[in-house]
């Protein structure tokens, strides 16, 4: 794994965000989005229960909603998702957009509080394993955070918040769902796949197996077993599903082992 601190990046993050929600027009916010029946404003609403999911448990230790009898995790929180957005029709974009300007501070609070090498408050099953380190858990919600105003700028033709600064460590974090992507191609100890990730928010990373699992590292091999090459903007579309996996396949270049470069761009950085 490589370690990331997003911490510094959400107060940035959602100053964007605010002022974004404050230049919208009330058409705006009923604009439909890429997430099947959700508007702008659903979305805005969404984010809104993420940060109070995150306060409630993290910080106050409150459990939340009780899984239903037989719920998968996907199911569960598709229901309880749509339950909160729904409820939050009843809000005005502003209250809404306050709300958020209001809890986003306390919520660096808990960020700025937890011991980033320790465990995670909540799993990120998307990365494999059964455990997550505590700054994995916190990248997570970042990429979440930042995914979602980007859903919200492509609805309402809005460029902007895709500085290198802020999209590299989404594209980093999203690289950790590769090893689970590649965990049903074993392969001998040492084979690796390289990522190349063009502009300026990309770089070269690689996944090595050691035999029995992959590991995503910031060493490049000298010669790997395969190799995929796209832009940031490929990664964190294809890893939240705003491509699908063969729209995606379109816009990268493979080399090599045609089963680990399939596998790979299987990478989903979402519950789903």
């Amino acid at each position: 794994m490589i370690p990331l601190d997003t911490r510094p990046l959400f107060p940035r993050e959602r100053r964007e965000l605010i002022s974004l929600l404050e230049s919208l027009e009330p058409a705006d916010w009923a604009k439909p989005t890429v997430c099947p029946g959700w508007a702008v404003r659903d979305i805005t609403a969404h984010i809104l229960n993420d940060y109070l999911r995150r306060l409630s448990g993290s910080r106050d230790g409150h459990a939340g909603a009780v899984f239903a009898d037989g719920e998968t995790l996907p199911a569960y929180l598709a229901r309880t998702n749509d339950q909160f957005v729904a409820a939050l029709r009843q809000c005005s974009p502003r209250t809404m957009t306050d709300l958020l300007a209001h809890l986003g501070p306390q919520l660096d609070e808990v960020w700025a509080a937890t011991d980033l090498a320790g465990p995670a408050d909540l799993n990120v099953s998307w990365a494999g394993g059964d455990t997550s380190p505590a700054w994995l858990d916190i990248a997570r919600d970042y990429t979440e955070f930042w995914v979602h105003q980007q859903q919200i700028r492509d609805a309402v033709c809005r460029p902007g918040a895709d500085d290198a600064d802020l999209l590299r460590p989404v594209v980093v974090a999203f690289l950790h769902a590769l090893p689970a992507a590649l965990r049903d191609r074993p392969r001998p100890s040492g084979t690796a796949v390289l990522i190349e990730v063009t502009g300026t928010a990309g770089g070269r990373w690689a996944v090595i197996s050691d035999g029995i699992a992959w590991d995503l590292t910031a060493a490049i091999p000298e010669a790997p077993a395969a190799v995929l090459r796209m832009d940031a903007d490929t990664v964190w579309r294809l890893g939240s599903r705003g491509l699908t996996v063969d729209q995606a396949r379109q816009r990268i270049q493979f080399e090599g082992n045609h089963e680990l470069t399939i596998s790979a761009t299987t990478l989903l950085a979402v519950v789903a």
